[in-house]
């Protein structure tokens, strides 16, 4: 085959390629949870379910915190942690897990802001979200939101919820407080 050919093959292939990805419909939520669900049975432990968007800042430094080497290995132990898909921007919604945002309205998350979280036991029983109740002791709101804690009182919220959802020492939660806290400067 001479080179135009072979250049011709190629550029056909890659093109096939990168149509075939970009049409690739995400998996549902329901496929995700079930696959979650059934991790969190085998290895005893509770699903985290955080709600992203690919353009979201914010979620991007949750992942990061929770995958900060000094302390994944506390979240490893103790959550299965999933993430499903929501509001992405013109052009790549099929980014989107169908029935997410759905799932995330039933637990009146959908005016929250991204990134939203929700912990479940092994039995997709809610143990905890990521709204805070308000400094007077009312309902949360959807300007409570968590999200990726970096203030004081996220921050202390989201180790109140760690702590009630999983076996992590008081020394284990003070590392997971100082790498959030570090969110607040980045």
């Amino acid at each position: 085959m001479n080179y135009w050919k072979i250049s011709l093959l190629s550029f056909v292939c890659l093109f096939a390629a990168v149509n075939g990805r970009a049409q690739t419909k995400a998996p549902s939520s329901e496929t995700i949870l079930t696959t979650a669900y059934a991790q969190a049975v085998r290895e005893h432990k509770n699903v985290m379910v955080i709600f992203h968007a690919s353009w979201c800042g914010w979620c991007r430094k949750m992942d990061s915190s929770l995958n900060d080497k000094a302390c994944s290995k506390f979240f490893s132990d103790n959550y299965v942690i999933c993430h499903l898909t929501v509001d992405e921007s013109k052009g790549k919604e099929n980014l989107e897990n169908p029935g997410a945002n759905d799932f995330r309205k039933k637990y009146n998350g959908d005016k929250a802001g991204l990134p939203f979280w929700l912990i479940f036991n092994e039995n997709a029983q809610l143990l905890a979200d990521s709204k805070m109740s308000s400094d007077t002791g009312g309902a949360a709101t959807a300007g409570d939101n968590t999200g990726c804690p970096a203030s004081d009182r996220e921050v202390d919220y989201f180790i109140k919820v760690i702590k009630k959802t999983s076996d992590l020492t008081n020394e284990q939660l003070s590392v997971i407080a100082k790498r959030f806290r570090q969110n607040e400067r980045n």
